[in-house]
């Protein structure tokens, strides 16, 4: 900022020095011309040297103005060069910092990432393992019902042979009353037959 505030000063005074000199040139070409004009030789010689004199403090004055701008100008370009470099060093800080903040984070969420394949991976593996239980308990199922079918039908079978068999056993128990009824009424028969031979062979005695 005093650089920068400092400038219009000395433009000022260069403008000041250039001015001055302009003058110097402008009073030594009135003497030479004055001289001239008036024909005198000492005049003239006196005239010359002031021109002399005065060309030289204006190209002196010039020269130092010139020197000064150079300078000034190398300062401005130092200044420039300067707060370039003061730029160029802000930046390549705040990228390095933003290099650093987004590879923190990418870094950070690279081991999101990660947690979430493995989260994932795990998850898959418990319901494949749940799978297979589930498959498992069902092949068990199956086989507990296809058991429970064959023994209903072999339950089935064993209660119509047993219902087969009282079927006959109640036809035989009815075959077996009918032929002891007879048995027994042969029976009644010869008993009957055998007291009336037995009174008769009484009565002939």
């Amino acid at each position: 900022m005093a650089s920068v505030q400092a400038r219009p000063g000395r433009r000022r005074q260069r403008s000041t020095r250039l001015t001055v000199a302009a003058l110097l040139l402008a009073l030594a070409a009135l003497a030479v011309v004055g001289a001239l004009t008036s024909g005198s030789w000492p005049l003239l010689a006196g005239a010359a040297v002031l021109g002399v004199l005065l060309g030289a403090a204006a190209t002196r004055i010039t020269h130092q103005e010139l020197m000064t701008a150079r300078r000034e100008a190398a300062r401005d370009r130092a200044e420039q060069a300067r707060a370039y470099r003061r730029l160029t060093e802000e930046r390549t800080a705040e990228q390095a910092v933003f290099a650093t903040t987004m590879q923190r984070r990418i870094a950070y969420h690279q081991g999101v990432v990660l947690e979430l394949e493995e989260a994932l991976a795990n998850a898959q593996q418990r319901a494949s393992e749940a799978t297979r239980k589930v498959n498992a308990e069902a092949r068990r199922a199956d086989a507990a019902e296809r058991r429970v079918s064959d023994a209903t039908e072999r339950f089935g079978a064993d209660l119509s042979a047993a219902e087969d068999r009282a079927s006959a056993a109640a036809l035989r128990v009815v075959e077996l009353e009918q032929e002891l009824d007879v048995v027994r009424s042969q029976l009644a028969a010869a008993t009957t037959a055998w007291r009336a031979a037995e009174q008769a062979q009484r009565r002939r005695a």
